[in-house]
């Protein structure tokens, strides 16, 4: 079976994997929407929790199309990336893969739209934390 989502270790902090996700999704012209901080979450009934921050996006043009093909597929809206620091410290950023997700519509169009937001979120996660790295790369070049 393949998997649900697309996920990558990255080398940085929490707040610059953050960052760096939302730059990848801008770039592929997705809107965070959401922000739902679990850690905080979880706080507030008195559970200690880990950094783990989900990030709902949507592409306007791609939700646009789906929404005109199905109306009720925007019960599986938005798209989630989720950033979280695992019990080793290292820092994961995952996305929700919509052609798994939307498997059970039977509908042309939304898969196509499903394998095209797909192509993108799985471009997304490739591309946090690139920059730090050509960044880190450019330093050790020059020094």
């Amino acid at each position: 079976m393949s998997s649900y989502h697309f996920s990558k270790t990255v080398h940085m902090s929490f707040d610059d994997a953050v960052n760096s996700a939302k730059q990848a999704l801008r770039r592929h012209d997705f809107r965070v929407l959401t922000e739902i901080n679990m850690e905080d979450n979880f706080k507030k009934a008195n559970i200690s929790f880990r950094p783990y921050l989900i990030l709902g996006a949507c592409n306007p043009q791609l939700t646009y199309r789906a929404l005109q093909a199905e109306g009720k597929v925007g019960t599986m809206l938005p798209c989630n990336i989720v950033v979280q620091q695992k019990d080793n410290g290292n820092i994961e950023v995952s996305a929700v893969d919509p052609v798994m997700s939307m498997r059970p519509i039977d509908h042309v169009q939304v898969g196509e739209v499903a394998r095209e937001i797909s192509s993108h979120l799985q471009k997304v996660i490739d591309e946090v934390g690139e920059a730090q790295i050509v960044a880190a790369n450019l330093i050790t070049a020059a020094a």
